[in-house]
């Protein structure tokens, strides 16, 4: 079995003995049931990642030696930025989950006319933070070294008139756009994605002229769950470290 891999927030340091926070020691003591003296690797999400050895473990906390450092790098060179619209239950919480899991580097979750999702400040606040530690785990499970930014929860006219570089592209059923044939080799791409209702026909007028480019993904229509990941996979074959496989 692979040694598991622990997010923690560093900075992390060959030598150093840490305790691990409640949620890492649930999930390696009490989950995988690991003792004393067994492996596992840590990572603090500023790349790379170390080994790490069990060095005590108790009924309520455990202690880990933090070993050598590896300079891995398993981030895609292509810069991504996801913004989502915040669909309903357990859909928002599976896009990010596997968007991470596709390499993208940063989220933003929107919200749109369509939107469903109605919170109060407060419950936005634990949104977001439930929504951090997915990000997170995806990253253990990933072998990423670098958690991408989640970012707070914002309204769509405001974010569209926020100043951004690279490829703009908005997702939208109809529209007949296809990615253009080439990227600058550091350009990001922002890829916006609509509600479970899609953007309404004002959202999309108001995207094309804050200069984001409509594409289509094949004949079919696609949920939101799927379609912006779907998106992810194509960018990352044409641009990213998908293509290295093909």
């Amino acid at each position: 079995m692979a040694e598991p891999r622990i997010h923690l927030p560093g900075p992390l340091a060959t030598g150093a003995t840490l305790s691990l926070p409640e949620p890492a020691f649930r999930h390696v003591v009490q989950v995988l049931r690991m003792r004393t003296g067994e492996a596992l690797i840590l990572f603090d999400g500023g790349g790379g990642e170390y080994e790490a050895r069990l060095e005590a473990v108790g009924k309520r906390e455990a202690q880990v030696r933090v070993g050598a450092f590896r300079d891995v790098n398993r981030e895609s060179p292509l810069r991504v930025t996801l913004a989502q619209a915040v669909s309903k239950g357990e859909r928002m919480d599976y896009t990010i989950q596997k968007a991470v899991e596709l390499g993208v580097s940063e989220i933003v979750p929107l919200l749109s006319e369509r939107s469903v999702v109605k919170l109060d400040a407060e419950r936005w606040d634990k949104k977001l933070e439930h929504w951090r530690g997915i990000a997170a785990s995806a990253c253990e499970q990933s072998g990423r070294t670098q958690v991408p930014l989640v970012r707070p929860v914002a309204e769509l006219p405001r974010w569209l008139h926020e100043p951004s570089a690279g490829l703009r592209l908005v997702l939208a059923p109809g529209a007949g756009g296809a990615l253009p044939d080439q990227l600058p080799p550091t350009a990001p791409v922002v890829l916006l994605v609509g509600p479970e209702g899609g953007f309404s026909e004002a959202e999309l007028d108001l995207a094309r002229r804050q200069g984001c480019r409509p594409l289509q993904l094949g004949p079919r229509t696609l949920r939101t769950e799927t379609a912006g990941l779907a998106a992810l996979a194509v960018l990352q074959a044409r641009w990213g470290d998908f293509a290295r496989g093909l």
